[in-house]
């Protein structure tokens, strides 16, 4: 009996698994690119990702949007944990700009 695999394709491609973060991304660049005018499958040749899964992961993100969640997959615990992480890297920012702004108004007089 024939089998219809080529030699090469008999060891299939292991399954990639991809961050929240890069397919929240790969959306944002989707997006942009394609008001440029750039097809969706030149997008997915550069990221290396298939076009009709970077389609699923937009309409992913506009769901996730629409509930609330701000990341593709992201459970309502992580959308938490992100959140506070991004508010200590704000404060911290904030913090930085206020000691900087001391240091200018004190050189200036």
């Amino acid at each position: 009996m024939k089998s219809n695999r080529k030699a090469g394709s008999a060891a299939r491609r292991e399954r990639r698994s991809f961050s929240p973060e890069f397919k929240a991304e790969a959306v944002r660049l989707v997006a942009e690119r394609r008001a440029l005018g750039v097809p969706l499958s030149q997008v997915g040749r550069e990221l290396d990702v298939r076009p009709d899964q970077l389609r699923a992961w937009t309409r992913q993100l506009k769901r996730d949007n629409e509930s609330g969640s701000a990341v593709p997959g992201e459970t309502t615990e992580q959308e938490v944990r992100r959140l506070r992480r991004e508010v200590a890297v704000l404060r911290q920012e904030q913090a930085f700009a206020k000691k900087v702004a001391v240091y200018f108004a004190k050189e200036s007089h």
